[in-house]
């Protein structure tokens, strides 16, 4: 019997940690553990594998206790884990962090009690914050330090509360915390064995005459299928049985007192099962069967399909025949979307047709929810669709038949911070290859690397060139705002011509989308006399006006103050605010247009889990007549009655440093375009710019996709960029702004000495300092064939060989972003 486990915890440290296994235990690959992690800290780790092999050289500590009576992985998720780990340059434990609910995740939190016998000696040794926090403490009983700092304010909390040890005032206590707590509900059942039919005839004596808890115990019988012998027993909830027998919670309490009923509880899984009352699939169009044909045809040589259709080219319904297909064959499928507000539209067509066997898996369902919906895949292999965004694909497959990336393009696929920095499309494509299962990448904007695989061969191609019912593609104007400011044409951000257009679309009960990709009431507040802007103090940014709570805001670290009522640099008050985002342009359009129905779909408004259900279900069903929103309405969303969208600043998403800028602009305009005439009739999409000649422009006015690819293809070619090379973005951070432009320097010296010219850099970021730490950045230019597993190690060698001659690389944090979008 195995002696030791090699285990990965969920924090940010290299390789695994060897523990003993108990005499007593049993483990095994994928099983939670509670092990002891430094001084006073206990976390769960997952089994790697088990051995016989004592390390040398310390003392090895023992397993506390086994979580779960089996593994809470599947294969192949551990290798997943490592292949995550080493091709985005992070940690093991990064990705089990990242990849397991944080109700699976026992943690130890520290708590402080304070010392009854305490006195302090000598009088006032103990200074203000210190009688804060023991004031606060001896007031709690228990408190955690997380809420002390919030509580109080203080931001070092950890250094007072040490002190406060030292003296002797307060206790540290481990509590272990199981963030998972089940659902349950309030069952009901007899006291009596269904077969005792004399003890059953005592019951009924004894409420013959309590009329109301006989009629209880008549609604149970019932409920239950008690007396029906060739059916099996029932359990009855006690919800379920007040409501059929028209009794109250005073009637049971006397029943169960009276030793009718015994009450018990009894977890349950939280995942409601959708659907009832199915409908057929829907039927294709001539050219949508032949696409699903021609998909069907691909899998047969290629793992990988691009799906490319143009918005509104009935994508959708093909993806359900292949679905269907899978789940015929007996097979899991993962249906991934970039945004949570695409699994609303998405998650009503699918109930409809495949009812309970649709599950939904997202960051706006709690812990608890996540935990049920693990569990569920884990102890089920029934075929069944998850649809979800990125994180999905950590979830516990095990017969994985199908994968499907919807808007494959789109940047939120990609996990920004913190680590792992993955791309879910990616990740996606590996865990079908692991399962042996086929990927369809669906977009009406494939990526451009995307699309390159495709057209030279690696990926299958399947094109959809026209609309479903060959509605035309919207007509697209352009409105040079330049012309128009001079001509007195313009309305704050709206020109004569967008007004008059949204106007008719109004008139005749249509609805309109106006776009600006940009939240908040205005991007800065700036003094007119003196020019003073207001600033974070954590971040190199300027703040951000959000007027319904009239705060100033950073969108980077939240930062937040009052807006001040006079210029605090030259005591004037003209203080105004310029530019305008999302909040703005609802106040502005609301003045335009009075009495019309108006919703805003950003981050601010769309924080609760059923925000997105509100302001989608409103638009649809026309409560609402005009939406404004950021880049969330360019994602696939299906609305019939939208005829007139607006992109109000087309310059913003253009003129941006960064080789990927025409690409994000281009997709992002075509996308909102194809939210116009969707159903019924042309739409119109009005696009505002100073620059309507550019070439990405052009492109959007005649929905030239390839037109647009074979520049953007050509130009990446020239210059050396995806897919022709691997971009790996190195990011240095330090408190001191002198002491990061060393380190990256001399970092970037002894990579330049291994990768030569490959590296380009260090330089400042857009935004040079977030949070408080100042930021530099280097650029690693591999070739598509390098190991990325040799590049880590060589640059996590180059960081050691750094750390050992200058002890400021200790304090430095480095990480890597690997296929930055």
């Amino acid at each position: 019997m195995p002696q030791f486990a090699e285990v990965v915890l969920p924090l940010a440290v290299q390789g695994t940690y060897t523990y003993r296994i108990p005499p007593t235990m049993q483990v095994g690959a994928g099983w939670r553990v509670l092990v002891p992690f430094g001084r006073k800290k206990y976390y769960t780790a997952i089994v790697v594998m088990t051995h016989d092999v004592e390390p040398k050289g310390y003392k090895v500590k023992e397993i506390l206790a086994v979580l779960d009576q089996g593994p809470v992985l599947r294969h192949p998720q551990l290798k997943f884990w490592q292949w995550i780990a080493d091709y985005y340059l992070c940690t093991v434990g990064e990705v089990y962090k990242a990849a397991v609910p944080s109700g699976l995740k026992v943690e130890s939190e520290t708590f402080i009690s304070p010392n009854p016998d305490f006195e302090e000696n000598p009088p006032g040794s103990l200074n203000d914050r210190e009688k804060v926090i023991l004031d606060f403490t001896t007031q709690r009983g228990k408190v955690q330090i997380t809420e002390l700092s919030n509580a109080t304010g203080f931001k070092n909390v950890e250094s007072i509360v040490s002190r406060l040890l030292d003296k002797g005032a307060v206790h540290v206590a481990e509590r272990m915390v199981d963030n998972y707590r089940p659902k349950t509900e309030t069952c009901v059942r007899l006291t009596v064995e269904r077969n005792d039919e004399k003890a059953l005839h005592a019951l009924f004596d004894k409420v013959s005459r309590a009329k109301k808890q006989e009629q209880l115990l008549l609604a149970y019988l019932d409920l239950s299928h008690w007396l029906q012998r060739s059916k099996a027993l029932i359990e009855v909830t006690q919800e379920d049985l007040l409501k059929r027998s028209s009794c109250t919670q005073p009637v049971l309490a006397a029943a169960r007192k009276n030793g009718i009923f015994e009450i018990y509880k009894r977890e349950i899984n939280r995942f409601e099962m959708l659907g009832s009352g199915l409908v057929d699939l829907p039927t294709l169009t001539a050219v949508q069967d032949t696409a699903y044909k021609q998909l069907h045809a691909s899998f047969r040589e290629k793992e990988i399909t691009l799906l490319h259709g143009v918005t509104s080219s009935g994508k959708t319904s093909i993806y359900m025949h292949l679905i269907n297909d899978a789940l015929q064959q007996g097979k899991q499928v993962l249906y991934l979307v970039p945004e949570i507000a695409l699994t609303t539209q998405l998650t009503q067509r699918l109930q409809r047709v495949f009812g309970e066997r649709l599950l939904i898996y997202h960051s706006k369902f709690s812990d608890n929810e996540r935990v049920d919906i693990w569990k569920k895949l884990l102890t089920s292999s029934d075929p069944c669709v998850i649809i979800g965004v990125r994180s999905s694909v950590f979830l516990p497959y095990s017969s994985l038949g199908l994968v499907i990336v919807d808007e494959e393009h789109d940047t939120s696929y990609k996990q920004q911070d913190p680590a792992p920095r993955y791309n879910g499309r990616d990740t996606a494509i590996l865990l079908a290859h692991m399962h042996g299962a086929k990927v369809v990448l669906g977009s009406a904007t494939p990526a451009i690397e995307t699309y390159y695989k495709a057209t030279t061969g690696r990926y299958g191609l399947v094109e959809l060139a026209t609309r479903y019912d060959d509605i035309e593609m919207p007509q697209v104007q352009i409105i040079d705002t330049k012309k128009a400011w001079k001509k007195h044409e313009m309305n704050g951000l709206f020109s004569q011509e967008l007004t008059d257009e949204c106007r008719k679309a109004l008139k005749n009960n249509e609805q309109v989308i106006l776009f600006q990709n940009r939240r908040g009431y205005a991007p800065m507040v700036r003094c007119k006399d003196c020019a003073w802007v207001p600033t974070c103090v954590n971040c190199d940014v300027s703040l951000t006006y959000h007027r319904h709570v009239d705060t100033l805001t950073c969108h980077y670290c939240g930062y937040t103050i009052t807006l001040p009522t006079v210029c605090p640099a030259c005591g004037n008050p003209s203080l105004q605010v310029v530019g305008y985002g999302t909040e703005r342009i609802e106040d502005e359009i609301d003045k335009v247009f009075p009495g019309e129905k108006i919703s805003r779909m950003d981050l601010d408004t769309t924080r609760s889990k059923t925000s997105y259900d509100r302001i989608i279900d409103d638009f649809s069903k026309h409560r609402t007549s005009i939406l404004v929103g950021t880049q969330m309405v360019t994602k696939g969303l299906d609305f019939d009655a939208v005829s007139i969208v607006g992109i109000l600043n087309a310059d913003t998403m253009i003129h941006f440093p960064d080789f990927r800028s025409h690409e994000r602009a281009f997709n992002m305009m075509e996308q909102v375009a194809g939210r116009a005439g969707r159903k019924h009739k042309q739409g119109k999409v009005i696009i505002q710019s100073s620059n309507p000649e550019h070439p990405v422009i052009e492109k959007v006015v005649k929905h030239d996709y390839k037109g647009f690819y074979e520049q953007q293809i050509a130009d990446r070619q020239q210059f050396g960029y995806p897919p022709f090379t691997r971009i790996i973005n190195i990011y240095l951070k330090h408190k001191q702004d002198e002491t990061v432009v060393e380190m990256a320097l001399r970092y970037s010296n002894l990579l330049r000495q291994v990768f030569g010219n490959r590296v380009l850099g260090p330089e400042a970021p857009m935004v040079a300092k977030v949070q408080t730490m100042y930021i530099r950045q280097i650029v690693l230019k591999m070739e598509l064939n390098a190991s990325m597993v040799k590049v880590k190690k060589i640059l996590r060698d180059l960081y050691e060989q750094l750390l050992a001659t200058d002890s400021r690389m200790r304090s430095t944090r480095l990480y890597f972003d690997v296929d930055p979008v």
